[in-house]
């Protein structure tokens, strides 16, 4: 059907949250802020975060610029396993199954165990970024039990969580129970119920 042309964005284009192709990287704007100077062309400046590495750059547009648009597409996955070096997931309704690098899991890698619902960031059919819940519900494998009459700030303490991820939890919480986790925030939320 033709040949697949690749959509461009110029200067009026770009915009916050756009996933754009630079030196064939999908990258997504952070940042966009439009620049007239009193002499001299308009130009809009634009930060852009890499969606493989993270790294971030700035990049300066002038009306004669235009950038690729990443051919990019969020989707929902179920998490299967990590055999260690790549975390596999697979797409719900056609069973087709993905994987996930290091680099792509980011934080999530820590707060997922299995079976979990996350958005995925596909780039070219490869998982470029992984969103976990925001909340999961995960058990203590290790923490010191409450010191009773520790005053010395309320800060909790650390547990150790089955996916290896450390969050901090109030004294009375102890090991082998299952909390609640904010993986925005990497917080405790609450205990769940046994």
């Amino acid at each position: 059907p033709g040949v697949h042309r690749m959509a461009t964005a110029g200067l009026n284009d770009v915009k916050k949250g756009m996933k754009i192709l630079h030196n064939n990287d999908p990258w997504i704007i952070t940042e966009a802020e439009f620049i007239k100077p009193g002499k001299g062309q308009a130009f809009t400046r634009i930060f852009i975060r890499n969606l493989k590495t993270g790294r971030t750059t700035e990049q300066t547009m002038k009306s004669s610029d235009s950038f690729e648009v990443a051919d990019v597409t969020d989707t929902d996955m179920q998490y299967l396993y990590s055999d260690g070096e790549f975390w596999h997931f697979m797409h719900q309704e056609n069973f087709e199954q993905h994987q996930a690098g290091k680099a792509g899991m980011g934080d999530a890698a820590k707060w997922l165990k299995g079976e979990e619902e996350c958005v995925v960031t596909l780039f070219n059919g490869e998982i470029i970024a992984v969103q976990a819940p925001n909340f999961v519900e995960l058990k203590i494998t290790e923490t010191d039990p409450g010191v009773r009459g520790d005053t010395s700030g309320g800060g909790g303490k650390p547990a150790t969580l089955e996916t290896g991820a450390v969050v901090r939890v109030p004294l009375f919480v102890g090991q082998d129970e299952v909390i609640k986790v904010d993986t925005r925030t990497g917080e405790y939320v609450s205990r769940v119920g046994k």
